[in-house]
């Protein structure tokens, strides 16, 4: 399927709204992310303190799946969204009162993430639920691309500027996050409301469809739950403090530029993609990119240079953009509009899962048995992930386009 042109997607007034805020949000999330793992590292001195801060941000994906996908569903996903960051907001302001009154409870720290998690948890599975319903249906490959490079280019100027901002200190990276969170607010409360057709009841059947529907198409299945276990093993961005701090001996600014590296690769080919969707053995780029992933998680685990390290965060960036694309084309353009939030829900948890609950694993793995073990372990351990789903999910393999 050849993409419409750029200009096209943003007629859409809403669509537009709607990528400023993604903007914003991805923004403040990866400046918040630098701030809390320099904060709790800094008070810690422990890589599991940094695996806690993934899992207690992940827990509520997993413990709320089935009512956040279901309230998507049924209720205005606008509303949704801006009720979350409503949420999201009081979390940062909480997170800006410990840094500016030095306070040392990492108790505290993890209960306001675990506040985040929850308004994540439902953010999530309505704002990729809403995407569809913004733009014509021969646009939707468009704005995915336009979604996924958008994240991207805050996920690249977010760690960054979280970096240099905590040297002007803790509390001016907090605030401006907190500044971004409520302009979220706005712009999603600015969007035009768009209710959903209320189910007659709330059963069991209704809250585990989503998971039903995802079991019951192998190529689907297959895709996510590839991406859960290769970069839930791969994980090694919860140890980027350690290596800057450590390792590399960088500061809080290279802590800021490593965590920037893999979005300037996984951009760069969101971008190539925007132009040159795949065409073709789409499964196939996927195992392909996956196992790229792998090797490039092994030499950053065993690289002591700065340059060399950004080097491979930037190619294991790209990779995993590979495998984000055809997750995310496969989960929007395979799934009925009446159940996305259900589904969105699930794919929600099987990213939370590779992502915070990785940072976990790693944090766990390292304390255990170093740092750098840890990631070449989590490296090794994507490619035999990469080869056993090339055996039992063989309709994924032959995948040839994303859409049929």
């Amino acid at each position: 399927m050849s993409l419409l042109p750029a200009p096209a997607v943003f007629r859409s007034r809403d669509f537009s709204l709607y990528l400023t805020a993604r903007f914003l949000s991805a923004l403040a999330i990866q400046m918040q992310n630098v701030a809390v793992g320099w904060l709790v590292y800094d008070l810690t001195r422990d890589p599991l303190a940094l695996g806690l801060v993934g899992l207690v941000s992940f827990l509520p994906a997993v413990a709320l799946a089935l009512v956040t996908g279901h309230v998507a569903d049924r209720h205005d996903r606008r509303l949704v969204l801006v009720s979350c960051y409503v949420l999201t907001l009081g979390t940062a302001l909480g997170l800006l009162a410990i840094a500016v009154t030095g306070s040392g409870e990492t108790w505290l720290i993890y209960t306001l993430l675990l506040v985040f998690g929850i308004s994540r948890a439902f953010a999530n599975p309505a704002g990729q639920a809403l995407v569809p319903n913004l733009v014509p249906p021969e646009q939707l490959g468009t704005a995915i691309a336009w979604n996924s490079t958008v994240w991207q280019t805050a996920t690249i100027a977010g760690p960054a500027l979280g970096g240099l901002l905590y040297y002007l200190g803790a509390g001016v990276a907090f605030g401006s996050a907190a500044a971004c969170f409520l302009a979220c607010c706005v712009l999603f409360a600015l969007m035009g409301s768009r209710p959903q057709p209320k189910p007659a009841d709330v059963t069991w059947e209704t809250l585990l469809a989503g998971i039903r529907f995802i079991r019951s198409r192998p190529v689907i299945f297959g895709a996510i739950s590839l991406d859960l276990f290769a970069v839930l093993l791969g994980g090694a961005t919860a140890l980027l403090p350690v290596y800057a701090r450590d390792i590399l001996h960088v500061g809080p600014g290279g802590l800021g530029l490593l965590r920037s590296m893999p979005a300037v690769g996984a951009l760069l080919v969101a971008l190539w993609l925007a132009q040159r969707p795949l065409q073709s053995k789409s499964g196939l780029r996927m195992f392909q990119g996956v196992a790229l992933f792998g090797v490039a998680t092994i030499g950053f685990g065993l690289s002591t240079h700065i340059v060399l390290s950004c080097f491979f965060l930037f190619v294991l960036g790209g990779a995993d953009m590979i495998s984000v694309f055809v997750r995310s084309t496969l989960v929007q353009f395979d799934t009925p509009d009446a159940m996305r939030g259900r589904v969105a829900a699930v794919n929600s948890v099987f990213i939370g899962a590779s992502n915070e609950l990785g940072e976990f694993e790693s944090g766990a793995l390292a304390a255990a048995i170093g740092t750098v073990p840890a990631v070449v372990v989590g490296g090794v351990g994507t490619l035999a992930v990469c080869a056993l789903w090339m055996r039992w999910f063989p309709a994924l393999r032959y995948r040839d386009r994303l859409t049929s």
